[in-house]
């Protein structure tokens, strides 16, 4: 029994070695854990705070726009299953990367968009996926996404943590009040990469 015990550790451990981490701030990070859950590949997903200044940041210290921190998700994702540019994919899909320090209905540096890369690689296709939106003609306004190196990444209060499955009603309330489903449908013809 000890034998299988083991080999079973060695078997998660070699799985977890071979998962890759991406990290993104699309405003409001209730609307981007959802697309990514979705995702095939996709093991887990947490929502917190990143490329600011302060330690430990609680929530309220991000929502003053005082600490440098975006709102963003966390992905943990099985690279044989799902490429770090569908994953880019899911984001462009996801909001406006159109405007400054503001996504939908709010207001401020921790609503910013940006892509946290985490190596060359990520860094590379970020650029590349960027560089095409701009072509694409999707949008008559300059693409302001940053693409910048991944910092430290603070996990949000449980209560954010999946917050479309704890409160379903208000997310959806939230995400349609915000102008970001409308946003998305106008601009893509589906809701697909937003959670629906």
């Amino acid at each position: 029994m000890a034998a299988i015990r083991n080999n079973n550790r060695e078997t998660d451990k070699e799985n977890s070695s071979k998962l890759e981490k991406a990290t993104f701030a699309g405003g409001c990070f209730w609307c981007m854990q959802r697309p990514y859950d979705k995702l095939k590949g996709v093991v887990s997903t947490r929502v917190g705070y990143t490329g600011g200044h302060k330690t430990n940041p609680t929530y309220e210290e991000v929502s003053s726009g005082a600490t440098g921190h975006a709102e963003a998700v966390e992905i943990m994702y099985d690279p044989s299953q799902t490429g770090y540019a569908e994953l880019l994919d899911t984001f462009w899909h996801s909001i406006d990367p159109t405007t400054l320090n503001k996504q939908f209905a709010d207001n401020g540096t921790q609503y910013r968009t940006v892509i946290f890369y985490h190596n060359e690689e990520q860094k590379h296709l970020a650029l590349l996926s960027k560089e095409a939106l701009e072509k694409s003609g999707k949008f008559s306004k300059p693409v302001v996404t940053e693409i910048v190196p991944a910092s430290e990444f603070y996990p949000a209060e449980e209560y954010h943590q999946e917050y479309y499955k704890k409160s379903p009603f208000n997310y959806n309330l939230y995400k349609v009040g915000s102008g970001r489903e409308s946003f998305i449908k106008k601009l893509w013809g589906t809701i697909t990469h937003s959670g629906n």
